[in-house]
């Protein structure tokens, strides 16, 4: 009995897995390049990358390249921040972004598949409603993680306090990459990439 569901093709798992590298980038990037700091706060492209993921490839493919990003770097591989590996770095105070990139993910690309023809808006409602995912997720996972299991006593107020640099710095990413993700989605589905593979049943 099939499915009604479209299936993967070669090339889509391939822009798939092209996110999955360019996760592992963001994550280190500042290893590469010390310089790119801004107020001492380093500029992680992680945000970025999940989100365009999820409005270039759609929910299902956009969220399956970060829940293999994850696989990849729990099984070992160097691929989060630092070249950390392993699940203990999912329990550590910034488990909770790596798992929100898999939701907001998810949730740009189905704002991206509810609209057949996406404007110019329909890009950045879905690249905020992503970032604003993984700051709800990630920042009270981090609250959660330091008061209950690491030990480490914070105020709630105070764990929002704290990423407040880095979400200035995202939120400019995330209009940037709002801006420029419409060619690339129209070029990719013009060459026949993920056609089928985004369509509504």
């Amino acid at each position: 009995m099939s499915s009604n569901k479209p299936r993967f093709r070669t090339v889509d798992l391939t822009l798939a897995a092209m996110f999955v590298a360019l996760m592992a980038i963001g994550a280190n990037i500042t290893s590469w390049a010390p310089f790119l700091q801004v107020a001492n706060v380093p500029l992680s492209m992680q945000p970025f990358f999940a989100i365009l993921a999820g409005v270039l490839l759609g929910s299902r493919l956009g969220s399956l390249s970060m829940i293999v990003y994850l696989l990849v770097g729990i099984a070992g591989a160097p691929v989060f921040a630092k070249f950390g590996a392993g699940i203990g770095v999912i329990f550590g105070s910034t488990g909770g972004f790596l798992l929100s990139y898999i939701f907001a993910a998810y949730a740009a690309g189905k704002v991206m598949e509810r609209t057949q023809k996406p404007n110019k808006a329909t890009f950045y409602i879905a690249s905020f409603v992503g970032i604003i995912l993984i700051y709800i997720i990630g920042t009270n996972f981090m609250y959660a993680s330091l008061n209950i299991w690491i030990g480490a006593e914070m105020g709630y107020l105070t764990a929002w306090q704290v990423m407040m640099p880095f979400a200035i710095k995202d939120v400019v990413f995330t209009a940037l990459g709002a801006a420029i993700a419409p060619r690339i989605y129209h070029a990719i589905r013009r060459s026949g990439s993920l056609n089928n593979l985004n369509r509504t049943a």
